[in-house]
Order: C-alpha cells, then structure tokens, then sequence
C-alpha cells in the first residue's frame, strides 16, 4: 500500500503494531517488552537470538509472529548431528538425470532456529551467510532467499553439556540478544487457564511481506540528529577498552562492540522512536534499545567472571 507521506505512513505503521501486539496477546501472555523488540528487530531488517530456560513458549512466540505477520514460517530444530546441507538445500540427480537444487528450510521468511549452540561450527556457519548475504551458494549457483528475512534462534542458557558456544562473528550478526524471565504469578495463572482449555483462537493476518518490506524503508528514512548519532558511537566506544574508556571497561571487559553495535543502535532508535510516534528520535530512544543490542558483544574478562559482573551490570553502568 503506497502513503500519501511518512506522516501518513508512521500512523499507519502505529495502528498496525498495537493491531498486531493485541493479536499476539491473544496466544503470549506477558513478554510485552519482548514482543517490542522483536517487532524491532524485523522492521529494522535484523536477525534476533532469545536466550531463556525451556518452556517459556520461546518457539510459539515465534511461530504467533509468522502467522499475524502472514509471512512463511520453518523451523529448524539444531542438533549435533545436522548437516550445513538441511539447512540450505542439496542438489539431487532427478530421473532425467539432470542435477536439480531441492530448497532447505532455509528458503523462508521467518527462519526458527531452534537450539542453535546444539550444532557444531561448521553447520552454525551455513547459517552466516544466509544471515548476512540473504542468499544461498549451493553448487557454486547462488540462490536468493525470499524478502523479508529473519532469522529467530533460540538458546536455552542453562544445559551447556553438548552445546558448542555461538562465535562471536556468528553473535554480532544478531541486531538482538533478547532475553526472556519467568512470567509473574498472575500471568502464569492466565497461561495455564489459556493452554488447558479446548478453546482454539483464529489470529487475524494484520500485515504481509510488501507491507513489512514498506515499512523497513521508511525506518531508513527517519532523520537522526548529530546529538543522537554522536552519543551512539559514543556510547559503544565507551565499551572497548583502552586509553579514553571508563575505569569500569578497563577493569571488567575484555572485548567491547564493533561498528555494527553502532549502526543497530541508530536503526533501533529510529524505528523505537515511530512506534513511540515520534518522528525523530532522540537519546532516550538509544538509551531504551542499548541492552539487546550490546548484551552480547561485549565480553567480560576474568575478573568480571570471578566477581559475578554480569554483560546487563556492565552495560547500565555505562548508561
């Protein structure tokens, strides 16, 4: 749908998240700040990893998303055993004879990688590319996924036997690192009512690819002041340490963000300050997206580990 103007377009683009937020709520309760971000994450074209224990609907949310979203939905469970080949696709001699490519799960909008730290490096590593180039090398043709696309991984945090941690490098492609708690008493008492009755709920389909990919642009076009950009850069510089960082990333960090932390952090303020119905956004718009995005680039020295500090610790001392 063409707007008259991005005013117009803001506005819409406001009405179609609360739209969509009240659908999800229908199917997750709770996780509002969650959602928020995920929602983020995919108007600003970038990937997000969720880090809880099993059985906080992690996959269902995901799945909830897909379908209010009307976008094509895999899931694609990692274990030790999987092949780069069942993500991507492999070509196959057909009864022709004739070499034919057959799509993996991959070839989706929304990409549910469940469990992603169960695989090893090498099948990790078939997802680096379709994460960062949007497109797939099987057989030395290159095969261009579909548009939008977003990869959601889930980690669960606590089992680390026969985990093989992300890389960093496989970390920093993620715009977010969203981490999911326990739902309240009130909520969990509502989740049991919901899931234990024979109520089924049809979700509406509130926007599909076109509107999404329509959206995405007009984020790019939101106008940031020099104030707010400054600050940004500013704020990820404070994490690496060296000459001009704080005593706190001197003492307790290892590794700070790269430029890629930067760049999420201006495309996030952007698209936090429309769903705020700003049209511009300002310092609290980086301050309120800055733990997704650097929780998981910067990377805590010996001492930090010994001491308990935690990435969040860090990070608010920062702000």
């Amino acid at each position: 749908m063409a707007y008259q103007n991005d005013i117009a377009a803001t506005q819409a683009l406001s009405e179609k998240i609360a739209q969509t937020r009240k659908a999800i709520a229908q199917i997750i309760v709770g996780q509002d700040e969650v959602v928020h971000h995920l929602l983020i994450s995919i108007l600003c074209n970038g990937h997000s990893l969720l880090v809880g224990v099993p059985g906080l609907a992690k996959t269902l949310l995901v799945k909830t998303l897909a379908d209010v979203l009307d976008l094509s939905f895999r899931r694609i469970q990692f274990t030790p055993d999987l092949m780069p080949s069942d993500i991507t696709g492999a070509e196959i001699l057909n009864e022709q004879r004739q070499f034919q490519f057959l799509k993996g799960p991959v070839f989706a909008n929304i990409v549910l990688a469940d469990e992603i730290n169960r695989t090893p490096p090498k099948t990790q590593a078939a997802l680096l590319e379709a994460m960062q180039e949007r497109n797939v090398t099987v057989g030395g043709a290159l095969y261009p996924l579909p548009a939008p696309f977003f990869v959601l991984a889930t980690q669960n945090p606590i089992e680390q036997e026969g985990t093989y941690p992300l890389p960093e490098a496989q970390l920093d492609r993620f715009m977010f690192l969203i981490s999911l708690d326990y739902p309240s008493f009130a909520e969990e008492v509502n989740i049991v009512r919901n899931t234990t009755g024979s109520q089924k709920i049809e979700l509406p389909k509130i926007m599909d690819a076109a509107t999404i990919l329509e959206f995405q642009e007009l984020v790019r076009r939101v106008p940031v002041p020099d104030n707010v950009l400054e600050y940004a850069v500013g704020l990820v510089q404070k994490t690496r340490p060296g000459t001009n960082a704080t005593t706190t990333t001197n003492q307790y960090i290892a590794y700070g963000a790269g430029p890629r932390a930067s760049q999420y952090l201006v495309l996030g303020a952007k698209c936090h300050a429309l769903l705020k119905g700003k049209y511009a956004p300002d310092i609290e718009d980086v301050r309120a997206i800055a733990l997704p995005v650097l929780r998981h680039r910067v990377v805590r020295n010996y001492k930090a580990e010994a001491e308990g500090i935690s990435q969040e610790k860090l990070i608010n001392d920062l702000l």
